[in-house]
């Protein structure tokens, strides 16, 4: 009898899921003026069983180690089974040796429009066009995946953003937009292009960099970390010569921002000077932060 309450124990303890997402997915039809409908609440319940049930990956992760993740979907209008929607995603990753977690991910999808019919089943096929609902949350459930894997390792992301490509190449058959050239320069065709364009190397360096080397450095030593997120911001300058104000810039310091301000406006002393100038040159939007880092 010891020996089998020994095992359960060990099994226990080990508990592994194929799991890699944790996340809260909200339906938001406020804008329908209909927002009571069962409709809604069925969705909302199916995209949350999709999206924390399906195994994105071959990698084995235990409970605690699942990314998390937040997905609010703004339905402004629907017809029968045509919605039209946008999509604010966002995704953090806990800091070594501290109970914060950084934000990592943070993209406003304005090219949301997607047929369902209700209680419809959603199955993800990593090679062909199932709908666009389907495909627009799996491809940004990689890009989550992708980004993450950047942060714990130099251009760990790589088969994730492969399969997100691939989405965005399959998708184009389905004639909605943001999966194409001529969609514009903040859709997803957009984004998965720049992230692997040589033209803006430099971001997934920074993603490394900012979050490995600095980041997670703070809890040893504070000032080393706060030096090191300083280096690795610096690597924008030369992406911003090659191109201000770049898509990529702005999701970044969407993302970014607020913590950025944060750490450098507390702690130990280090040299802001040249790191505040180069900050309003990438990033001017949020000038207004980039005045209160004082230390």
């Amino acid at each position: 009898m010891r020996s089998i309450l020994l095992v359960l124990m060990l099994s226990l303890g080990f508990v592994s899921f194929s799991q890699e997402i944790n996340c809260n997915v909200v339906v938001n039809a406020q804008q329908t003026g209909n927002e009571n409908f069962p409709i809604f609440k069925t969705l909302e319940k199916q995209l949350n069983e999709f999206v924390n049930n399906t195994k994105w990956t071959n990698k084995t992760v235990a409970y605690q180690e699942r990314i998390d993740c937040s997905m609010v979907i703004n339905v402004s209008n629907y017809s029968g089974e045509s919605f039209q929607a946008t999509l604010q995603v966002q995704s953090s990753r806990p800091v070594y040796g501290s109970t914060y977690s950084t934000p990592v991910y943070n993209f406003n999808d304005q090219d949301f429009n997607f047929q369902y019919l209700e209680y419809q089943n959603l199955n993800f096929s990593p090679t062909q066009f199932e709908s666009n609902l389907v495909s627009v949350l799996a491809f940004h459930i990689y890009m989550v995946l992708a980004l993450d894997a950047d942060t714990f390792a130099l251009n760990g992301g790589d088969p994730y953003y492969k399969q997100a490509q691939i989405i965005t190449n399959y998708s184009q058959q389905g004639n909605f937009k943001g999966w194409k050239l001529e969609d514009g320069l903040q859709s997803r065709f957009a984004l998965i292009d720049n992230v692997l364009s040589p033209t803006f190397k430099e971001y997934r360096e920074v993603m490394y960099h900012y979050h490995r080397l600095g980041l997670d450095e703070m809890s040893d030593n504070a000032k080393m970390g706060k030096e090191q997120i300083a280096i690795a911001l610096r690597k924008f300058q030369a992406m911003n010569s090659r191109r201000p104000n770049s898509f990529l810039l702005r999701t970044f310091f969407d993302a970014k921002a607020d913590e950025i301000e944060q750490i450098y406006s507390d702690g130990p002393n280090v040299n802001v000077v040249t790191l505040k100038d180069l900050l309003q040159k990438v990033a001017p939007m949020h000038s207004s932060k980039w005045q209160n880092i004082t230390f």
